[in-house]
């Protein structure tokens, strides 16, 4: 079901209160302290904004790690904190990023000779760690030092995305797959886990389209950051409908934008968003750091049935 159907059909909330920000996507959640736990009821509830506005803005949460973790268990079972990277040395569930790391990856762009292809840009647009063929089903992102302005997350409505293409370009993509995985620049820049776990590389066959698991919508399951290219066709083929595709996916009308505060928590349903942020890390000074925590997913299904499959590493496990 499309945003706009879904607007003509008002869902009914008793636990909180839901405040679309767009039409198509995003609403503001309220009327709830999280640091108090979730009861199955308001889990419920909270789940039902996140399929129905893809994804869901908190304000103003005094959320602890542990409290951070049990709000993210009302969900499902977490996994580590990332494939490649470690987490927080007590809490191996948390990613805190950093926006030193960004301005650091822009100063190795900006320092590479001509005519080399350079280091992934992470500030650009992608879905998380689609790199294992069994992607988080929600990333949650809690903001702990925060920047009086700048430092936005831009989110896009990927079911919006493909119920946009012609017919003929639906069809074609239902029976495509795609290849995901790691950059160069993300196998040689980490160092060896404490875990113990492999830190990569990664690859994984993907369905260009997703049915969503839970609503059982199509979606373009298109992430710029790790798409390689398209099993079957001719590379100029490929990366034409690449292309064309990302300029779909990056339409200003499927998108919103999240101006974060101290305390800000957002949800998003990695199914059937893309995200990118910080957009601006390059023209701001002040510190930014978030912490991460993922809710462990399944494998993506197409529209003809394939099931995605990982071509090189591990499927990404759960923590509890």
């Amino acid at each position: 079901m499309s945003s706009a159907a879904q607007l003509q059909e008002p869902r009914s909330y008793q636990r909180i209160t839901v405040e679309p920000v767009t039409p198509v996507i995003g609403a503001e959640i309220s009327g709830i302290d999280l640091s108090r736990g979730v009861d199955d009821q308001t889990a419920r509830e909270i789940e039902q904004a996140l399929h129905e506005w893809r994804v869901i803005f908190f304000r103003d949460q005094g959320l602890s790690n542990d409290q951070l973790k049990a709000f993210g268990r009302a969900f499902g079972p977490l996994t580590p904190a990332h494939p490649i990277a470690d987490g927080l040395e007590d809490h191996p569930e948390i990613w805190e990023r950093s926006v030193t790391e960004y301005r650091e990856r822009k100063t190795a762009n900006d320092t590479l000779p001509p005519g080399r292809q350079p280091p992934r840009d992470f500030k650009g647009w992608h879905i998380d760690i689609t790199f294992v063929a069994n992607p988080n089903r929600y990333s949650i992102l809690y903001g702990v030092q925060i920047p009086p302005f700048g430092g936005d997350t831009i989110f896009a409505n990927l079911v919006e995305a493909y119920s946009g293409l012609s017919q003929p370009i639906r069809d074609l993509i239902d029976n495509l797959q795609a290849v995901h995985r790691t950059s160069s620049y993300d196998s040689v820049s980490r160092g060896p886990r404490r875990d113990g776990l492999p830190n990569g590389p990664f690859t994984s066959l993907h369905p260009l389209v997703r049915i969503h698991p839970e609503t059982g919508e199509k979606l373009l399951f298109l992430n710029p950051g790790t798409v390689s290219h398209i099993i079957g066709l001719k590379e100029r083929e490929s990366q034409a409908l690449i292309d064309l595709l990302y300029g779909e996916l990056t339409r200003p009308e499927y998108q919103t934008r999240f101006h974060w505060r101290p305390g800000s928590l957002i949800v998003w349903d990695n199914q059937a968003v893309a995200h990118a942020g910080p957009i601006d890390y390059a023209h701001f000074a002040g510190a930014r750091t978030v912490r991460r925590i993922t809710v462990a997913g399944e494998l993506p299904k197409g529209p003809d049935g394939f099931v995605s499959r990982p071509l090189e590493g591990d499927l990404f496990g759960v923590l509890g």
